[in-house]
């Protein structure tokens, strides 16, 4: 898919610039990224999670991590991020938006880019918040200031490249072994 061929260019445009890239280790879009990330110059990190109805997971990891559960996961996905690139997908991508955005806005994890990849997908959704959550008083007007709508993967490359030179992070990925 478009959404595929996005992730595997991302993926290895941030390898090469030596930024290790962790996905969810699936096929589809983690796939792509992780592709890019495996023929890039960086690590490609995978969080597998162990369901009965997924494949097994994608060839292109240099580490493989399998979880049983998903707070153990996530846990992982959060704690060594740099910045978070969500494209469009499904329960499980919403659901790690939503910690993303809670783990942010509450301080329990740094302020780092929370980039929604492709603004068509993801406008309604940012509709929604303005128009329930901010409208109810369910959420501050700066809390819309967490995430960044790009509608291109240079834009994305950038706005991450910029982070880090603000703020020279860099994942240690011997946290992970």
């Amino acid at each position: 898919s478009l959404y595929y061929k996005k992730a595997e260019i991302l993926g290895k445009r941030l390898s090469d610039q030596g930024i290790t890239v962790v996905t969810g280790g699936g096929p589809g879009i983690m796939q792509g990224a992780s592709k890019g990330a495996f023929e890039g110059k960086s690590l490609s990190v995978g969080l597998n999670i162990d369901l009965n109805f997924f494949e097994e997971p994608n060839p292109y990891q240099d580490i493989s991590l399998r979880f049983r559960h998903f707070f153990s996961r996530k846990v992982m996905f959060f704690k060594y991020a740099s910045a978070y690139v969500i494209f469009p997908g499904g329960y499980g991508t919403l659901d790690e938006l939503a910690e993303a955005l809670a783990l942010v806005q509450t301080r329990k994890t740094p302020k780092i880019p929370i980039i929604l990849l492709e603004r068509k997908f993801w406008e309604p959704l940012v509709d929604w918040f303005k128009d329930h959550l901010l409208a109810e008083g369910m959420i501050n007007e700066s809390d819309l200031d967490l995430f960044t709508i790009a509608d291109s993967i240079e834009e994305a490359e950038k706005i991450i490249q910029d982070h880090l030179k603000d703020n020279q992070r860099q994942m240690d990925i011997s946290s992970f072994l």
